[in-house]
């Protein structure tokens, strides 16, 4: 079985559902005849064509607006945001039209589109690069806010976020793109969207985590299990809707939560996860939940954009801290 990328594994499932489903179409900056700046669309227009294969302007409020059109019309468009700081002209289109067709023709008419974007830091780009909003989307009702974590998920979760007939912004974490490989199998089969993935079984803490972020949050389990400290980790990978559910269960069973994730702290989607454990958990609960999170500034330039994201460190300490606590 071939070993591939987790940017692999993305054009592996978009060539995969393109070649089974006619309707499928990629859209947006350069992902016909480049490829794609992270090359995620490498090869797709000289296999399906220029006109399923769509090179647009330099225009993101465009491309989301062809996008909305397309999927109300049949197809199932997936665009592409070059960087996930570039989405914000977007947000007119997904926001106002994508998020609400079902609802406003009363289920009429649905809008069957991905949106993907690269993000995240790490990469050392400028801050419009290194954006990590997903807190906005998942405000928005009407959309799945999907964010994997490793190539298998990201192939997975592809498939089906593709296959889903209402909008799914899919955010795809950069800095891991090419850092490591893992046997894919392109067999068109879908990872479940909805549901939280137990990475790793622990009866002291419990790290709720997603994204890139969710190297950082093994290495430390591994560190603290050489302390002898037993740490449970589950990558939360769709966000919206949140399966509550499991990261519950795991708190029931080890009293303590640490939340991580890199977007600024305040109003984080970290936040949500932690309200919703003071309501359904407190009794569960034999220490406050800590969060360990970027911070309430923009992310920094290169020197300094390491010390933003949540290290190993800061997430060990932030365990210790509920450890003490209880």
């Amino acid at each position: 079985m071939p070993q591939i990328t987790l940017i692999e594994a993305v054009t592996q499932a978009l060539a995969h559902e393109m070649k089974n489903d006619p309707s499928v179409v990629v859209l947006g900056e350069d992902v016909g005849v480049n490829g794609g700046v992270f090359r995620a669309t490498v090869g797709l227009q000289e296999k399906f064509g220029a006109e399923r294969v769509i090179d647009t302007p330099l225009d993101e409020l465009t491309i989301a607006g062809l996008t909305v059109g397309l999927a109300a019309q049949g197809m199932k468009p997936v665009a592409e945001a070059q960087f996930e700081g570039f989405i914000y002209p977007m947000m007119e289109h997904i926001a106002c039209h994508a998020a609400r067709l079902r609802t406003r023709t009363r289920g009429r008419m649905s809008c069957p589109a991905v949106f993907r974007a690269p993000w995240g830091g790490g990469i050392r780009a400028p801050e419009h690069h290194s954006e990590a909003n997903e807190h906005l989307f998942t405000n928005i009702p009407g959309l799945r806010v999907v964010l994997p974590s490793s190539p298998g998920r990201a192939y997975g979760l592809l498939l089906a976020a593709i296959r889903d007939p209402d909008p799914v912004i899919f955010l795809e974490p950069k800095r891991i793109y090419r850092q490591y490989k893992e046997e894919v199998t392109d067999d068109g089969e879908a990872l479940p969207l909805d549901v939280c993935f137990v990475l790793r079984d622990g009866s002291d803490v419990t790290l709720v985590t997603w994204g890139a972020q969710v190297k950082e949050t093994l290495e430390a389990a591994d560190a603290l299990a050489g302390e002898g400290i037993s740490a449970e980790v589950i990558d939360v990978a769709t966000l919206k809707p949140l399966d509550f559910d499991t990261i519950h269960e795991s708190v029931r069973k080890t009293g303590r939560c640490v939340i991580v994730h890199e977007a600024p702290r305040t109003a984080g989607f970290g936040a949500e996860i932690a309200a919703r454990l003071a309501e359904h958990a407190m009794y569960d609960l034999v220490a406050p939940v800590e969060r360990v999170t970027g911070y309430d500034t923009h992310i920094p330039l290169y020197r300094l954009e390491m010390k933003y994201l949540p290290s190993v460190e800061r997430i060990v300490a932030a365990v210790k801290r509920t450890l003490a606590a209880s």
